[in-house]
């Protein structure tokens, strides 16, 4: 193992085992504070943000792109002292700590039988509310990229299963998610992040073309399961509120296939575009989504 992962772990390690010792809104606090901190080193990912919202919010003046792009900061080191503080914690700490909306949307997909998949973003906290369904509702397949540093990889593989949830890597799972699904099983799935030119299709996200996996679209054409929207925010009181939007209408006509992928791509990147307008803070401006663009037109 390198030794830079070794003092990640360890770093990872002693950071878990003070933050449980502290109270939940402590740690919340502390974690906004150290991304505050991460934000003001962290310039060239902080300009990302600010260009990223500064194209996408033409209308907002410097200083507001300023204060949501530390805001993003502030935000995110919240939710990774949470999901410390969370870590080991019972079902009945989840419980206290969630409520849900539209959850008639959710019910009426999984009783069609055929499946669902939970079309999600890096909005909120994602790995929060993949737990909090697990406990109240039914468990789930996620679909992960394995991190880096293989011990901060199993530590959060293990609190991603801690309530019965599997983790399927990108890598080689189109297979096994198809199988799950026609088995009338849910997957969860992260739609919001750039892909390359042979990956996806160009969608429209916040007025410009954005670079989008097809892969929710396809797998509906495909196995007939539901396209069920459905992210997580941090409320001002600390607690977490869960949406799931009605699921896609999906045309299943075949000689409309191509069409149809386009049409839901851009169905759910326009979901995503309006809960990163509700809570702009919340979401993570510091990827390069627009980063791959359409060739130019001679």
């Amino acid at each position: 193992m390198k030794l830079q992962h070794r003092l990640e772990a360890l770093a990872a390690s002693l950071v878990g085992g003070f933050v449980k010792r502290l109270t939940r809104p402590a740690a919340l606090t502390l974690g906004r504070g150290l991304g505050s901190v991460w934000g003001a080193l962290d310039r060239r990912h902080l300009e990302i943000a600010v260009a990223n919202l500064r194209a996408s919010l033409p209308d907002w003046g410097e200083n507001q792109l300023y204060a949501t792009a530390r805001g993003v900061y502030r935000h995110f080191g919240s939710i990774v002292f949470d999901i410390l503080w969370l870590e080991g914690r019972s079902a009945e700490t989840y419980t206290r700590l969630v409520e849900f909306e539209g959850q008639e949307n959710f019910e009426k997909a999984v009783a069609a039988g055929k499946g669902v998949l939970y079309c999600t973003a890096h909005i909120g906290n994602w790995e929060v509310y993949a737990a909090g369904h697990a406990i109240l509702h039914e468990r789930v397949a996620v679909l992960a990229r394995p991190l880096d540093n293989p011990v901060l990889d199993a530590r959060m593989s293990a609190f991603r299963t801690a309530w019965g949830n599997t983790v399927i890597y990108k890598r080689k799972a189109l297979s096994r998610v198809i199988r799950l699904l026609r088995e009338g099983q849910s997957v969860a799935v992260l739609l919001d992040q750039n892909v390359q030119r042979d990956d996806g299709i160009f969608i429209e996200f916040f007025g410009r073309p954005a670079a989008t996996t097809t892969m929710a679209a396809a797998l509906a054409l495909k196995t007939g399961c539901a396209l069920l929207p459905a992210h997580a925010v941090l409320l001002p009181d600390g607690r977490y509120r869960m949406r799931y939007e009605p699921a896609l209408e999906v045309d299943p006509n075949p000689k409309l296939r191509d069409v149809e992928i386009a049409r839901l791509t851009q169905l759910l990147a326009a979901r995503t575009e309006a809960w990163i307008r509700e809570h702009p803070e919340q979401w993570l401006w510091i990827h390069r989504r627009w980063k791959t663009q359409p060739e130019p037109k001679p």
